[in-house]
């Protein structure tokens, strides 16, 4: 076989759970993949990498519940290989800690198979890490070690060695321990390790939905008792737990532990979604929109190919300036064919988009509210002048009307379609149905009416939820839909919703 036509599996380790946490290296290997076969434990959001046309494959495992055997796994990964696939196993954590990645490295070389290894953060030190607790610290702990808690420590034929381990090492973390905890607190006891040493138990570290539970070895139990405490959790032995207090971080951000709906066009989502997670917050994304081109081009190519007959052109959405562009583009025209037309951005973001196209706004009102937009410009002169307003298909006659007030005259042409998405996300729908939502967040009306629509108006979904809006006029649609409005942003911009959510957020602290 040519070295071209060789299958390869990359042994890929996909961190803890934080998507951030993924190195360069297997990023990189997740954009060529061919074929992916990931774990229970990888974050889904890592699977966007992926090439759409890639085969994706889920192998998950839990205690007693197997997607695929490790054998069935091994033997795909055997199989997909010796297609000439390049293969990337997406593994939880590090694939050599724990993670029976030696088995299917002895697998692929077995069969003869070329595979390589990316290491990953393991979460027996990124958890800790996460819940504020170093495994090493000067003048507390200066060795650690990292110990399987899925063993039965009473089983007679034990591979831990408790004599030495329970006292002969400062920290000792345990990996899927918590169903035997009983077995491991009573064997670190009886092997010396004082009652009173401090421990703590992490569960799904890393994750917007991290919780840490400390006390001591003798009363971790009782501690644990009514608290659904399940896998996965990494449990940590040793004086370093007390250093919590003062370094936890994670679970002191603004919005940690607030769940939170994004309902922006897909697009769009990303980037209002890394800012809220940025923060704490656990982000579910429900595109109530997507954004298409027109359905017919005739107007606005009409309009792009006679933009010197217009004395200004009036961006009001990041949407708008993109779709313009776009078509500049197809018609082999570009940034010069607005010469001597003067250009305004509603909107910070939109300003900013134009100057990636080497347009800088003449116009930027200070609000966004359409009376000062129209004013402002009023004030620019452009009574008598031709106004272009390129828009979605669900424009109205708001703005284009109050420009008219002033003198102009305004042809809206449609840039871009806003579409109602088919359908919500599974878990999207389950989180409304069962009250696990705390924030729903609309940054344009047109996403209010979809969202509203794909819930078929039931309003009775959403009353548990405190609703965001980016300004005024989003507000005055949602509570025309039946929402009662809680949040509103002052700056009407993403960066000011999220701190009008930020500010919600410290207000209603528990």
């Amino acid at each position: 076989m040519s070295i071209k036509n060789q299958g390869r599996v990359i042994l890929v380790g996909a961190g803890p759970g934080d998507p951030g946490l993924l190195t360069v290296a297997g990023r990189e290997w997740l954009r060529r993949a061919q074929v992916v076969v990931y774990d229970r434990l990888v974050n889904p959001r890592l699977l966007n990498e992926v090439p759409p046309d890639a085969e994706v494959i889920f192998a998950g495992k839990a205690a007693r519940d197997h997607a695929l055997t490790q054998e069935e796994i091994n033997q795909l990964l055997v199989e997909h290989g010796g297609q000439g696939k390049l293969v990337i196993r997406l593994k939880g954590g590090d694939p050599f800690v724990f993670g029976r990645g030696g088995e299917e490295a002895e697998a692929l070389r077995e069969a003869g198979i070329p595979f390589e290894i990316v290491p990953g953060v393991t979460s027996a030190i990124a958890a800790p890490a996460y819940a504020g607790i170093p495994v090493t610290h000067r003048g507390v702990a200066s060795s650690f070690a990292v110990i399987t808690g899925h063993e039965d420590p009473t089983k007679p034929d034990s591979s831990i060695r408790w004599d030495k381990l329970a006292t002969g090492v400062d920290t000792l973390i345990f990996l899927m321990g918590v169903e035997n905890l009983p077995q491991i607190v009573q064997q670190l006891v009886a092997h010396g390790r004082a009652p009173e040493t401090p421990i703590a138990l992490v569960r799904r570290g890393t994750w917007t939905t991290q919780e840490t539970l400390t006390g001591t070895l003798a009363d971790i139990q009782e501690r644990l008792k009514g608290k659904n405490f399940g896998a996965p959790a990494v449990t940590v032995v040793g004086n370093v737990v007390g250093l919590r207090e003062d370094l936890r971080w994670f679970d002191k951000r603004p919005l940690f532990g607030k769940r939170v709906l994004v309902t922006r066009s897909r697009d769009q989502a990303s980037q209002l979604s890394e800012v809220l997670m940025s923060l704490g917050a656990e982000v579910l994304e429900a595109p109530a929109i997507s954004i298409e081109p027109p359905s017919d081009f005739g107007p606005l190519d009409g309009a792009l190919r006679g933009l010197s007959l217009y004395g200004w052109t009036v961006f009001t959405s990041v949407n708008g300036v993109s779709a313009v562009f776009d078509r500049l583009r197809f018609l082999d025209l570009d940034a010069r064919s607005f010469g001597s037309t003067k250009v305004a951005a509603v909107g910070a973001a939109t300003a900013a988009v134009l100057e990636q196209h080497g347009i800088v706004p003449d116009f930027v009102p200070s609000r966004y509210l359409t009376s000062e937009v129209a004013a402002g410009l009023g004030g620019q002169g452009i009574s008598g002048a031709k106004v272009l307003l390129p828009r979605t298909d669900l424009m109205g006659e708001d703005l284009a009307g109050a420009l008219k007030t002033h003198g102009s005259q305004v042809d809206q042409v449609v840039a871009y379609r806003t579409v109602q998405a088919a359908e919500l996300p599974l878990e999207v729908l389950d989180a409304l149905l069962t009250g696990r939502m705390d924030v729903i967040t609309f940054a344009s009306s047109s996403t209010v009416t979809n969202l509203m629509s794909l819930l078929k108006g039931d309003t009775n979904l959403l009353a548990g939820c405190a609703i965001a809006c980016i300004g005024p006029v989003t507000a005055r649609t949602a509570r025309e839909a039946g929402l009662s409005v809680d949040i509103e942003a002052q700056e009407h911009t993403i960066p000011g919703l999220v701190a009008a959510i930020v500010e919600w957020a410290g207000s209603n602290r528990s």
